[in-house]
């Protein structure tokens, strides 16, 4: 069977889910105070849960819908400011799953290399290289090597300077909780620095995470790469290798990102979301969040329901 997902920070009414799915015509009228209901003349099923002041709709039917159709309807929902989702299935009561994310713009709102480079005075220089990296100019590999370069000469001392500044995406520290608490592994994946992570990591539950290392001599960076740039093939196959390791079926993984780099790594994963994405990566997705949060995820688990 599989599952669409409306998510909502407002209650979603009956009138909105008759025009956006005609074929479920049906008389609906006790589904706002039924939790659970079958769709008469219809092999579709309806039920709502409420969570950190988010309300979900999930529709559990035999059809599945192709990529138009899911961007189609998140669409039409956009006009309610509704984030829209499809799967194949959720997460197993009783079963461990994986939890894969990307760390900058995603588990937090900074850009970590962003702060660096304003600390240290470069700010303008590395953004004119992320700028030509994103219009196409240049990959990803290269232009993190030359945004890099930009650091020369920080101390080591500046990243606990501004991991001090880094705050939590909205909704990520409801996923901290839940996702432990539902027995399920919290991994990262960054484009970013292994610095932050390690200190990101003390603090939160976070069971692995790989970063990039900077070449360091005597307490200061000298703006090279140390190791292999975890771009978005090693996103990919870190993502593959950790579900391997914890032996949890990709099925019951979810990777979760914002940028292209991170398509890679969503499309191995049994469930893939964008989280306020770009569009470079919204164009290689079919699902993404626009209008809640990330403890929207929370509605990826069965026992949710």
């Amino acid at each position: 069977m599989n599952s669409l997902l409306l998510i909502s920070r407002s209650p979603i009414s009956n009138t909105l889910l008759s025009k956006t799915f005609p074929n479920l015509r049906s008389d609906i009228t006790n589904s706002s105070t039924d939790k659970t209901f079958e769709l008469k003349d219809s092999h579709s099923q309806i039920i709502r849960a409420e969570r950190f002041g988010l309300y979900c709709v999930r529709i559990v039917q035999e059809e599945s819908l192709t990529r138009d159709q899911v961007v189609a309807i998140r669409n039409q929902l956009a006009e309610n400011q509704i984030d829209f989702l499809s799967f194949g299935s959720l997460l197993p009561k009783k079963k461990e799953s994986l939890f894969v994310f990307d760390m900058d713009s995603t588990v937090i709102k900074e850009e970590v290399i962003d702060e660096l480079a304003r600390k240290h005075g470069v700010y303008e220089a590395v953004a004119t290289v992320t700028k030509q990296a994103m219009e196409g100019g240049m990959g990803f590999d290269e232009a993190l090597r030359l945004r890099v370069k930009h650091l020369s000469g920080l101390s080591k001392e500046s990243f606990k300077e501004v991991y001090d500044l880094l705050t939590l995406n909205e909704g990520m520290e409801k996923v901290f909780q839940f996702v432990p608490a539902n027995g399920c592994k919290l991994g990262i994946l960054s484009g970013g620095f292994t610095p932050v992570l390690q200190l990101f990591s003390e603090k939160y539950p976070v069971n692995f995470y790989k970063a990039n290392g900077l070449e360091e001599v005597s307490g200061f960076f000298t703006g090279s790469i140390l190791g292999e740039i975890i771009n978005r093939e090693k996103k990919e196959f870190y993502l593959k290798q950790y579900a391997k390791d914890f032996s949890i079926p990709l099925e019951q993984v979810v990777a979760v990102g914002d940028g292209a780099n991170d398509a890679f790594m969503l499309s191995a994963a049994g469930i893939g979301i964008g989280i306020h994405a770009k569009t470079g990566l919204k164009d290689q997705i079919t699902n993404w969040i626009d209008f809640t949060d990330l403890s929207a995820l929370v509605f990826l688990f069965e026992d949710t329901f």
